[in-house]
């Protein structure tokens, strides 16, 4: 039997309202658009919902009820103005994260034909940005894992990144010295906070998402690739955890990186920092290697 898909949408919220969801309405009209294959103005002037489609729709609601992320249910993420494929196996971009790849878009943009290396790239999100804004940019996307770098292929193939599939430490040492931007989304969360997580986060790899001494093991081994890999001048931009500003303010000091700042996400929170390497500072001839602000 089918049914209106104003009517089918209305009961959907409900019960994804009832589960807790965050976006209940929100995430059962982007539900019925994938049932569906309509946009949300088709939605509108749709007749109907068929008996087939309505019985799908129904498991994608009853999975996302079960705490199953939108993002894996859909199959697809919206980055900045590139659309991803995300699921299983690979951490899902953030809004947060735009702006990180914001910082490192505007920095890149700043010199001709620019060299960007992006460390822990996951799905590929912040390198599959920078193709599509920076004209002649040259990239290379770092990834570890073996399931994130399938996700990782899949969303840079035809723009030109070179994918890296390899520990990040250890990592493009033909390019030491000649990169203009590192750019960086690594794990950041302290393993102790993981009960404090909500549910829908633990969905994604414990890989992407936790990192030893307290949350900045990864953060520091990012701050020595960006020394090693950056010409002097060049810039690293890092996302972190909210209440990490000071340490990893702290990291890039301890490495010799001038110009680091720390700036807010969209609620004013502390999310990012950038700065610019200067081997000056390590030689002892720039003086203080860190203004903080």
């Amino acid at each position: 039997m089918s049914a209106h898909p104003r009517d089918v949408q209305a009961r959907a919220s409900a019960k994804l309202r009832a589960a807790g969801i965050a976006s209940p309405q929100g995430d059962a009209r982007t539900l019925l658009m994938h049932a569906t294959g309509l946009s949300a103005t088709g939605l509108l002037v749709a007749d109907d919902v068929d008996e087939s489609t309505l019985a799908r729709y129904e498991q994608l609601i009853a999975a996302r009820c079960a705490g199953t992320p939108l993002q894996h249910l859909t199959g697809r993420v919206w980055f900045r103005n590139v659309e991803l494929a995300v699921g299983p196996g690979v951490f899902v971009p953030r809004p947060e994260t735009e702006l990180v790849a914001g910082a490192a878009i505007e920095a890149a943009r700043s010199t001709v034909s620019p060299l960007v290396v992006e460390l822990c790239a996951g799905s590929g999100a912040i390198s599959a940005a920078l193709a599509n804004e920076v004209p002649g940019v040259r990239l290379f996307a770092v990834e570890v894992d073996p399931a994130a770098a399938r996700w990782l292929r899949r969303n840079v193939t035809g723009n030109g990144v070179v994918v890296v599939e390899a520990d990040m430490a250890d990592a493009l040492t033909e390019l030491d010295g000649q990169v203009d931007v590192v750019v960086a989304n690594p794990p950041y969360i302290d393993p102790a906070e993981r009960d404090t997580l909500p549910a829908e986060v633990r969905k994604d790899p414990d890989r992407a998402l936790f990192a030893a001494e307290q949350g900045l093991a990864a953060i520091r081994v990012v701050g020595r690739v960006a020394r090693r890999l950056l010409r002097p001048g060049g810039s690293v931009v890092i996302e972190h955890g909210d209440d990490q500003a000071a340490a990893v303010l702290e990291v890039l000091r301890t490495a010799g990186f001038v110009q680091a700042t720390s700036h807010g996400d969209l609620t004013g929170r502390a999310r990012y920092v950038t700065a610019v390497w200067s081997d000056l500072a390590v030689s002892g001839l720039a003086g203080d290697p860190v203004a903080e602000s």
